[in-house]
């Protein structure tokens, strides 16, 4: 759980430098991630990769101690990325670094395999500590989250109620979000890399959980779905 203040830099029994791969596909905020790792006497940056097949292709070759990974990725999203890490390389930990609010993410997030989840608003000190929490064996997320899963835990019950954006599988979700973006059906399909059929399925499950009649309501409903992540 998030901390109140940072603590100590993590070590491995060696004494070695601990190594960190980043998975994002804007090459300034990979810039801006290896700027704030390389100064740090206990990390090192191993690697980075714009996309998941890359960063499972690069994982092959380099062991890396923890992988930032952002959720919005073409082709697979992050969330696919976070299961293939945890089925193919078990030993390196997962740290979600997301623009997205962790409302509808990060309980997702957890349950593929990563270990903690932060906004990229964060500062760049949370940011280092939460890398720093999760490379000592911790979960690091919100107080807000922490206690929205220890409520649904009490209440016996994790699933999600009919009609919510939540009751959307994670294939679904993305589409939801790129309608949301503006991306038009078969820039949704090219962006995910799948068929339009699959889209038009997608859309079609979207519609019937959210209970929305046409394509229009769907798209205006993810449009002020995004708008109302955008004000929080």
């Amino acid at each position: 759980m998030k901390g109140s203040e940072a603590d100590p830099p993590a070590k491995s029994r060696t004494g070695r430098r601990r190594r960190v791969f980043l998975v994002d596909d804007h090459p300034l905020v990979r810039e801006w991630l290896a700027g704030l790792i390389r100064p740090q006497p206990d990390l090192e940056l191993c690697g980075t990769a714009d996309d998941a097949a890359s960063a499972l292709a690069s994982l092959a070759q380099i062991r890396a101690d923890v992988v930032v990974v952002d959720l919005s990725l073409e082709g697979n999203s992050g969330l696919d990325l976070i299961r293939d890490l945890r089925a193919f390389q078990p030993q390196a930990k997962v740290l979600v670094l997301s623009m997205h609010e962790e409302a509808h993410y990060a309980e997702r997030a957890l349950r593929a395999g990563a270990r903690g989840y932060i906004m990229k608003r964060e500062s760049t000190d949370r940011i280092i500590d939460a890398i720093r929490q999760v490379l000592q064996g911790k979960v690091y997320a919100s107080e807000a989250l922490m206690a929205r899963i220890a409520e649904r835990f009490v209440a016996g019950s994790a699933a999600a109620v009919a009609g919510e954006v939540d009751a959307l599988s994670d294939r679904e979700l993305e589409v939801f979000r790129l309608l949301g973006h503006g991306y038009q059906t078969r820039e949704v399909a090219a962006r995910m890399k799948a068929g339009m059929k699959s889209v038009q399925v997608y859309c079609g499950r979207i519609k019937a959980k959210l209970n929305l009649s046409n394509a229009s309501e769907l798209r205006r409903e993810a449009v002020r779905w995004i708008e109302a992540g955008q004000r929080r």
